[in-house]
């Protein structure tokens, strides 16, 4: 048996993506967007709100970050989504968060959040229903030493990146690996 939910889309993962900026003052930014992903191998795409600070703030320094919520950052993760820049400019401040200027892009990282990606603003669509598509150029991918495993690379089970679970309104802990891509699906092709 099977149950119909009619037009809500369920979609998982969703990342919790705290996406931060500086703002025309030079404070840091911060928020949380679940509706991101990779675009391109070196580019990301994001819908954001066309009214909140972070998307002013984009929009005008050309810039931005995006760290990747865990499950030690979760609560964090959750405040940077629930309190708006705009009502509680100190947010990050609030947030206990430690601020690291970006050595690539005019953006804050935090040394809380493991891994970071660094954007330049590539394409930013006009006001389309309330919201704004941007995309950005990763130049540079910044993770924390103790999320590398024993090859140097970024071990996703070190990182425990969260998503964000549209149907329970929940976190829910990325990072068991559980298949070979690339690889397992011969197995199959070769029977």
């Amino acid at each position: 048996m099977r149950k119909d939910f009619g037009k809500k889309a369920i979609i998982t993962p969703l990342p919790v993506l705290i996406i931060a900026t500086y703002n025309e003052d030079g404070t840091p930014n911060a928020m949380n967007a679940a509706w991101g992903g990779q675009r391109e191998e070196d580019e990301i795409s994001i819908c954001l709100g066309s009214d909140h600070k972070t998307t002013e703030n984009i929009k005008a320094r050309k810039a931005f970050t995006v760290s990747f919520g865990t499950r030690k950052t979760a609560t964090v993760s959750d405040f940077f989504g629930v309190v708006s820049g705009k009502k509680m400019p100190n947010k990050v401040e609030k947030a206990g968060v430690h601020v690291i200027k970006s050595a690539h892009v005019d953006a804050p990282m935090f040394e809380e959040f493991p891994l970071t990606l660094e954007c330049e603003l590539k394409e930013c669509s006009p006001d389309f229903d309330g919201s704004t598509y941007i995309v950005g150029r990763v130049v540079n991918t910044s993770a924390d030493e103790r999320v590398l495993g024993e090859d140097g690379k970024v071990d996703l089970g070190k990182v425990e990146p969260i998503s964000y679970d549209s149907a329970a309104h929940a976190y829910r802990v990325v990072g068991e690996k559980v298949g070979k891509a690339f690889s397992d699906g011969l197995k199959i092709a070769k029977a």
